[in-house]
């Protein structure tokens, strides 16, 4: 089943030439898929009625299929039958497909919309998300309807669809209690409304939480929506592979004081641990290393890889004999709250010392004319890695490359330390992300380093990557003798 197609800002998306191209790749009507049904939108060209005849399938309008049938009874299944399988986004350019089973999921769902969520009947969730990825899954379609809620489809982006008012629109037509989003849509607002003008325009009184996960949340963007919204900002952290929060701020049971930078602490059904590379349990707060979930895993994650059953072992299990290795590295504080500070393989290694890059890109974003940052390693001959920065500045700003360069080097060096060895910065229009968020470093890394890379086919705008090798050219390195004057208070 599918639609004719999408809408993006400027275009539309043909969705059937490229099922068609699937069914073909597949084998045709050998495939398994006998019929494909379209539901026409106007807006975009194609329908069911130009592929009659077409030998990979027979192809039904949405309509005609619909006409004088009658509903159909529910089936009973085992409650660990597959519900769907859903790709990865595949920052590692081979996305896993990831199946999900029916029973647990709806136990893992039920609780988190009471527990994590404090949502219920009557209740309204604006996720604005795409619905094909794990967050419209899990908090657009099976959630809000097990909870007995109003859920919001919304097609469209955080800005230019027509404003950046778009979401506080959204919650204000619609009375929405809870706005589920991602980081990188919240920086996009920040980056063309920094002052919220258009928040002001619309009443929002209804939002009582707003929930944020899919990427890294940078304190400075959790401080400016924290205090222009007035409500509970949760930064929570889970995967495609768990299906709903591992680690949360439970309003729905107790609000917990709030820490920028942390996904607050772990939700029944995951015991979560930071373990060194040996998976050796690392119990000193504020010590960074693999955070990796105990055995047996929650009620809602993932039964197996698809067609890839070694593939679920190697990827997940293998590295830390008795944990789920969520790829992830961070650490807990002393009141246990955890912070995620990103991928494992996102490290960098600087003569020995081991950097995460999301500690680094938390410093550049302090800086008022960025409105989001990727940080990655590059190689270096002497110190085997050196932290190299990619910035999009915020809308209108107006800066010199040299200047800014300098003062990011300096902010670094004066949070983090010479260790760093930052220097390299590149200002970007758009930084390369798939279509769930995710910045796509290990591309970037690969394509500084001048190595072969494969861009993923979740990626959000491919034309992004011809612009970063563009920028590229005009990279700023600032001395490494630059000085800095650091001052009490």
């Amino acid at each position: 089943m599918t639609a004719s197609g999408g809408l993006e800002p400027n275009r539309a998306v043909e969705y059937l030439p490229l099922v068609r191209r699937a069914l073909e790749i597949c084998g045709g009507a050998a495939s398994g898929v006998q019929t494909v049904i379209v539901r026409d939108r106007d807006a975009v060209p194609g329908s069911a009625a130009d592929y009659v005849g077409d030998s990979t399938a027979r192809w039904i309008d949405w309509d005609d299929a619909e006409r004088g049938v009658a509903p159909a009874d529910p089936v009973a299944l085992p409650a660990d039958h597959p519900l769907y399988i859903l790709y990865t986004s595949g920052t590692t350019g081979n996305p896993k497909g990831v199946v999900r089973d029916s029973g647990g999921y709806a136990v893992g769902l039920s609780w988190a919309m009471r527990g994590i969520y404090d949502f219920g009947p009557g209740d309204t969730i604006f996720t604005a998300s795409d619905v094909g990825w794990v967050v419209g899954h899990s908090f657009i379609v099976y959630g809000p309807l097990l909870a007995g809620g109003t859920t919001v489809l919304y097609e469209g982006k955080p800005v230019g669809t027509p404003d950046a008012g778009a979401f506080w629109r959204i919650v204000s037509s619609y009375g929405a209690k809870i706005l589920s989003t991602a980081p990188t849509a919240l920086r996009a607002i920040k980056r063309e409304d920094p002052e919220l003008r258009e928040l002001a325009q619309h009443d929002v009184s209804s939002l009582r939480a707003v929930y944020l996960a899919g990427e890294r949340m940078d304190p400075e963007t959790w401080h400016w929506i924290n205090d222009g919204l007035g409500v509970p900002v949760v930064d929570h952290w889970w995967q495609t592979e768990t299906g709903w929060p591992i680690c949360a701020n439970p309003l729905g049971i107790e609000q917990l004081p709030s820490k920028a930078g942390s996904t607050t602490v772990p939700m029944p059904g995951f015991d979560v641990s930071i373990v060194d590379a040996e998976g050796n349990d690392i119990t000193a707060p504020g010590v960074e290393g693999n955070i990796a979930i105990r055995l047996p895993l929650a009620p809602g994650a993932m039964l197996d890889v698809w067609g890839g059953h070694e593939r679920f072992i190697s990827s997940y299990l293998a590295a830390f004999p008795g944990y789920y290795a969520s790829g992830d590295a961070g650490y807990f504080d002393e009141d246990g709250y955890l912070f995620v500070m990103g991928r494992t393989d996102d490290v960098i290694n600087v003569a020995g010392h081991r950097l995460s890059t999301g500690s680094l890109e938390e410093v550049l974003t302090r800086h008022p004319a960025v409105a989001e940052c990727a940080v990655i390693g590059v190689h270096d001959e002497l110190k085997g890695q050196h932290a190299a920065g990619f910035v999009a500045l915020k809308h209108g700003e107006q800066v010199q490359r040299e200047e800014l360069a300098a003062e990011l080097v300096s902010m670094v060096r004066e949070h983090v330390g010479p260790v760093a060895a930052f220097r390299d910065v590149t200002i970007v229009e758009r930084l390369p992300k798939t279509r769930s968020g995710k910045i796509l470093r290990k591309t970037i890394r690969q394509i500084v380093d001048g190595e072969p890379y494969k861009i993923p086919a979740t990626i959000e705008d491919p034309s992004v990557i011809d612009a970063l090798i563009e920028a590229l050219g005009r990279t700023v390195r600032a001395p490494a003798t630059t000085q800095i004057s650091i001052t009490s208070g």
